[in-house]
């Protein structure tokens, strides 16, 4: 690669207006990545590749790392707008606040002169004629603290032999300085708005109340865990009788108090339900365990050979009692992704872009179609996986691309895997891609920026248990301050837990 063509990668010249410590942090990004590209390019070497394809391979990595460290994270293969729209009408939009928001109590605060007018025509004092000019605004009240008193009434009789006090009410953890209302707001801060306790800490003096301890709050976190343990389970066992299930995993760090600092928060959903566990391992032992006693007969997942060894220990099983075996649908949009990262030193890429983006617009007519229609659609997209598998095969057979190059692997990836990438065209049931379970992952993955990980195994336990009830909120669109707040209720009342797929269908009645 030429001097000119190195510097056309604009990998060192977009610094313009950064802070010292951006500088600091590109740089050394920079040099990690570039040792990496280094011995690649050893190991590279030792293959006896010709220069053609070594330099090839050297653009390949470069061009990945302008990518990463000034590409866009959208994977967006066209504009939006060159998707054709709905000819549907917009419904005009309301124009008071009041109407825009129904379920927010209104106030209302009447406004008077301070002296009684007078008539700028005549000169008469004017009198009130019991109309109004009205006029909206959104309002906010800040988070506000107070201290609950309990005054217990204390009973005594004539005998003086018996004195009792009224019972206080059931309460989360019994004898706690901190109310119900308190703990669902902390869980709900942590787990659902992503906020570490050190920053609750702060927006509370802010708000003023100093000196609350964030120790005490995480304490308040487990406590709320093994209190909605009987949910977990009841998550858990919904999961397991899904014939479809989608299953993905990703890095959980363990700061201390473990001997294993790398651990993994897995994810097992269906349409209704988002069940995690946190484990110290990455293997397909964790998949096992909860495929051995579910009727799960499809696993959306990825590439990862956990599932498949997770699958066929399964499948032992399931022929020794003649059962339905587990099938593994891979995820389109990874299959897609190795064509998209090449695509600027590949203009091949675009083929399978573009039938990929003729296969997405064609899913996005399914949505909310009845299960026979969404099988006429799909049918509509055999052509298009068609047309990339003899177009890979050829390409593949043809020698003109360097086996270690990323355009390689893209064709191999797609061929290897065909089977399982087009599985869902026959199943209503099942989805194109693993996108939905990822998405119930992005929590987990941003809430560790801030609070980087867990301190103890206690804590891993925690966050899978109370991520598996928010995150199941959010797919049933249940607010899950609302759900937490109900259920305790209900509980303290004696009724049994329900989840909020269950609730959701309560609220309906």
């Amino acid at each position: 690669m030429s001097q000119s063509e190195f510097n056309n990668l604009n990998l060192f010249t977009k610094f313009d207006n950064l802070t010292k410590a951006d500088l600091v942090t590109k740089y050394s990004n920079l040099e990690i990545q570039y040792f990496e590209i280094i011995k690649e390019n050893l190991r590279l070497k030792n293959q006896h590749l010709t220069d053609e394809q070594l330099n090839l391979i050297i653009s390949e990595q470069l061009g990945e790392l302008n990518g990463t460290m000034y590409g866009a994270s959208s994977e967006r293969y066209k504009k939006p707008e060159s998707i054709k729209p709905k000819n549907i009408d917009p419904l005009p939009r309301p124009k008071k606040p009041s109407d825009r928001y129904p379920n927010i109590p209104v106030r209302e605060e009447k406004i008077v002169f301070t002296e009684t007018p007078s008539c700028d025509s005549c000169g008469k004092v004017m009198t009130d004629s019991g109309m109004y000019e009205e006029s909206e605004q959104l309002n906010v009240i800040p988070k506000k603290f107070e201290i609950v008193k309990y005054l217990r009434s204390k009973y005594r009789c004539s005998c003086q032999a018996c004195v009792k006090t009224a019972p206080l009410p059931a309460r989360i953890i019994a004898g706690s300085s901190y109310s119900d209302e308190m703990i669902i707001d902390v869980v709900c801060t942590k787990y659902c708005d992503l906020i570490p306790m050190e920053r609750y800490v702060q927006m509370a003096a802010r708000g003023g109340l100093m000196g609350l301890p964030p120790q005490s709050l995480i304490e308040l976190t487990h406590h709320f865990s093994n209190y909605l343990t009987p949910v977990y389970e009841l998550i858990k066992k919904d999961i397991q009788k899904s014939r479809v299930l989608h299953a993905d995993e990703t890095p959980h760090k363990m700061l201390e108090g473990s001997e294993t600092k790398s651990w993994y928060l897995w994810g097992f959903t269906n349409l209704k339900s988002c069940y995690l566990e946190c484990h110290d391992t990455r293997s397909g032992d964790i998949a096992f365990e909860i495929l051995k006693d579910s009727k799960c007969e499809v696993i959306v997942s990825d590439v990862f050979g956990g599932y498949n060894k997770a699958m066929t220990a399964v499948n032992l099983l399931r022929a020794e009692s003649n059962q339905e075996l587990v099938f593994n649908a891979n995820c389109n949009a990874h299959a897609r992704r190795y064509f998209f990262k090449p695509r600027f030193n590949y203009p091949q890429c675009e083929f399978y872009l573009e039938n990929y983006h003729q296969i997405y617009l064609l899913n996005t007519e399914t949505k909310e179609k009845p299960p026979d229609e969404v099988l006429q659609i799909r049918q509509k997209m055999k052509k298009y996986f068609l047309a990339m598998k003899e177009r890979a095969e050829t390409e593949v057979l043809s020698g003109d691309f360097p086996v270690q190059g990323k355009y390689y692997k893209a064709l191999n990836y797609y061929l290897e895997n065909y089977n399982k990438l087009i599985y869902f065209l026959n199943y209503s049931d099942v989805a194109i891609d693993n996108n939905a379970q990822e998405r119930l992952l992005r929590s987990h993955v941003v809430g560790r920026k801030t609070w980087y990980g867990t301190h103890s195994e206690r804590g891993a336990e925690t966050a899978a248990k109370l991520f598996t009830v928010i995150e199941t909120c959010k797919l049933n669109h249940v607010n899950p301050r609302e759900y937490l707040k109900n259920l305790v209720l209900d509980l303290q009342n004696g009724k049994n837990p329900y989840t909020p797929s269950e609730y959701k269908d309560l609220t309906k009645i």
